[in-house]
């Protein structure tokens, strides 16, 4: 388990953290946290570098989208879905996996 705390997180920005050796992409949406693998199903890019929009974040490689909820590609080129990791927040304390 990581944490990390909300008051330091970018709207919309994501964040790349390792988590027990794995690449993970943060992303604060409002007052929600979502936590899915960094690395794009579809090629080897980092999904952190990405951009987000509502609910979604797009592989700066290609341009394929992932629901940030549920880890689904919701775009081409990539048809598999990433990893999603339980995220919990406890005030100022958001803890990822």
């Amino acid at each position: 388990m990581i944490e990390l705390k909300l008051s330091e997180l970018n709207e919309n920005k994501a964040i790349k953290v390792d988590l027990d050796g794995t690449d993970i992409c943060v992303v604060r949406q409002g007052s929600e946290v979502f936590a899915i693998a960094d690395l794009c199903s579809h090629a080897e890019a980092s999904l952190s570098e990405g951009d987000v929009t509502m609910g979604r974040i797009e592989c700066w490689l290609h341009g394929a989208e992932f629901d940030l909820r549920t880890g689904e590609a919701v775009t081409p080129p990539a048809s598999a879905p990433v990893e999603t990791y339980p995220v919990s927040i406890e005030g100022d304390t958001v803890r990822v996996g």
